[in-house]
């Protein structure tokens, strides 16, 4: 199916185009789904990465070199996160792309008032996360995403094709299905670039802040916003 082709779909046909291949492809390898993506929207097709580590990175430069590699600098990253980006745009076969909110954190600060993140997450990554990777996706059909169904209950079903209803696009999780260990056997095999925070107790790595490392029998998603009820930035529901 070529790139002209899906251009010319409604988000009806996109939508339908997701779910068929949810199923379809429930049982394929990461490779093979991303396969699948290049084949189907070639360049309008990208990776988001929070450079937690390059895994979904460096299986999507195998189906499609050069793909982009969409990162959110929220201002608010640890310097092994932004050395990671570096890194990835460094050795990798990926284009790397930075997005960044309309704001700067001070000017964020003197119009809403200082450590918004403590007194309002939802609003703080709406505004440096959610907003900017609205306008990031815009020229695109289809976008990938790290997410696991292991990670936590909120992402236990989590297809790894499906339809992402807010931004009217194909969301691939072509991972969903792996566990930790998939992840670090695959890191070994090809030397992927991870997070140094990772070998430092934290297990999921994302503002600064709003992060912290995770205690023994932990989620991997415990370390985020410890202590709220909140558990998603917004990016993904």
């Amino acid at each position: 199916m070529t790139t002209t082709a899906q251009e010319d779909r409604t988000t009806d046909d996109l939508r339908a185009l997701a779910e068929r291949a949810g199923r379809d492809l429930e049982d394929a390898s990461a490779l093979e789904i991303l396969q699948w993506a290049a084949d189907t929207f070639g360049r309008r097709f990208c990776v988001t990465s929070s450079m937690e580590d390059a895994v979904v990175a460096h299986l999507a430069s195998r189906a499609l070199p050069g793909v982009d590699v969409v990162f959110l600098d929220t201002g608010y990253h640890f310097e092994e996160t932004i050395g990671t980006r570096d890194a990835v745009e460094a050795v990798m076969d990926v284009n790397v792309i930075t997005l960044t909110p309309r704001q700067t954190v001070a000017e964020q600060d003197a119009e809403y008032g200082p450590r918004l993140h403590d007194r309002d997450p939802d609003l703080c990554c709406f505004l440096r996360k959610v907003k900017p990777l609205e306008e990031g996706l815009k020229g695109y059909l289809a976008w990938a995403t790290g997410l696991r169904r292991d990670e936590s209950e909120s992402r236990a079903n989590t297809p790894v094709v499906g339809w992402d209803e807010k931004r009217g696009k194909v969301k691939i999780s072509p991972i969903a299905r792996w566990t930790q260990d998939d992840v670090d056997a695959y890191v070994a095999e090809h030397g992927v670039l991870t997070n140094p925070l990772l070998m430092d107790g934290y297990a999921s790595v994302g503002c600064a802040p709003c992060t912290r490392r995770t205690l023994a029998g932990e989620d991997a998603r415990a370390g985020r916003w410890a202590g709220r009820a909140k558990t998603e930035c917004g990016l993904h529901g």
